[in-house]
């Protein structure tokens, strides 16, 4: 008896099982969201998406007379009802069937908490109407750099409501980033010059930079306001911690009123001459365009989730640059100098922001778990 429990004693222990594929693949899978890759492929899905949109935007523009072409108005409401179908979908595919339970317990049983999407859908609104304003009050050139001002903004809102920190150098990256895409965007500009000076009798400078300085208050308030909403907390009345509302519930929550503030903004504009047909200069491209901007609204969502809105602009400001240079290829768009330092300004600001955040900064802006539910419907298994 002694002798078995000796030998027992001295039997070594087992050694470890090797990890298996299936192992290895689930822990790189598990990296791959922490070490915050995952807001690394959305980011370049919105870089290419922007492009894309800015791209086929343009082509639409050129490629048909003014007559031909669709109602601005109109082409909003079909995106927004686009988005609201596909985020249904996605939110029936995240709850196994349960779209209905999920429309019932987050708008019918929980009106007040569905109406918080509404803010951002008249701020947006708000920014919009002051834009038209503004771009009627100020020359190419002013608007252009002055609107780029939104991302500085977005950084200040961002600080003030959600406890963000910056270093000092991001600071000056996000203002070099904004002056890097207005140089950009100025250097296709410059032909709109000379139609824009025969109205500066008509403009007014004061009512301009103050139109323009709201609108990038209101852009920054709604971003930052809609990136608060889907992070925060959700508490029943007994104090407890609930599941969150998902991301694609809150998109069609949001979709439903942009639907029906831009339907109430296309009954209150008064149609210069005979109105056309509601889809009239839907051409295919058109119908690209809608797919395009509807998809991009449900990636922005994502995007201001599990990163930020700040990251949200760096990833514009890129995309200003990817858009522009296959302007160049496409539509003979000119190679300058203005556009090269605009580019390098944008490249070298996104760099030096991603690649020098404090510890401090890291631990505030950490990206946002992935829920199960969220992730089977943006990842295929």
């Amino acid at each position: 008896m002694s002798d078995k429990a000796d030998a027992e004693a001295t039997t070594p222990p087992a050694a470890p099982k090797a990890p298996t594929n299936e192992t290895m693949a689930s822990n790189d899978k598990k990296s791959f969201f922490s070490q915050g890759g995952f807001r690394f492929l959305l980011l370049c899905f919105m870089v290419a998406q922007n492009s894309s949109t800015v791209l086929v935007s343009r082509y639409l523009r050129s490629a048909f007379p003014k007559e031909d072409q669709f109602n601005v108005n109109h082409l909003v409401c079909v995106t927004e009802i686009a988005k609201l179908l596909l985020s249904c979908l996605l939110e029936f595919h995240a709850t196994n069937g349960g779209l209905v339970k999920s429309i019932k317990e987050n708008i019918l049983d929980a009106p007040m908490d569905a109406l918080k999407i509404s803010v951002p859908a008249l701020l947006y609104l708000i920014q919009n109407t002051l834009l038209y304003v503004a771009i009627s009050n100020l020359a190419a050139p002013l608007f252009q750099v002055t609107y780029q001002g939104k991302l500085v903004t977005t950084a200040i809102v961002s600080v003030m409501m959600l406890n963000r920190k910056y270093a000092v150098k991001q600071w000056i990256c996000l203002v070099a980033l904004s002056l890097g895409v207005a140089v950009v965007v100025l250097a296709e500009k410059k032909d709109d010059d000379s139609s824009s000076s025969a109205n500066t009798a008509e403009q007014s400078l004061v009512l301009g930079l103050t139109c323009v300085t709201i609108s990038c208050v209101c852009s920054a308030l709604a971003g930052v306001y809609f990136e608060k909403v889907l992070k925060k907390k959700v508490t029943d009345t007994s104090g407890a911690t609930k599941a969150p509302v998902s991301m694609w519930m809150r998109n069609v929550q949001l979709a439903f009123f942009s639907i029906v503030i831009a339907v109430a903004q296309g009954l209150g504009q008064g149609g210069d001459g005979e109105p056309k047909p509601y889809l009239h200069g839907f051409s295919f491209w058109a119908w690209i365009l809608v797919g395009l901007q509807a998809g991009g609204g449900l990636l922005v969502a994502a995007v201001i989730k599990y990163a930020d809105n700040v990251l949200k602009g760096l990833a514009t400001g890129v995309s200003v640059v990817v858009a522009t240079s296959f302007s160049m290829v496409f539509f003979d768009t000119p190679l300058t100098g203005q556009f090269a330092m605009g580019a390098v300004m944008i490249l070298i600001s996104v760099y030096f922001f991603s690649n020098d955040l404090p510890a401090a900064c890291v631990k505030k802006s950490a990206p946002t778990k992935v829920e199960d539910s969220e992730m089977k419907t943006i990842l295929p298994k």
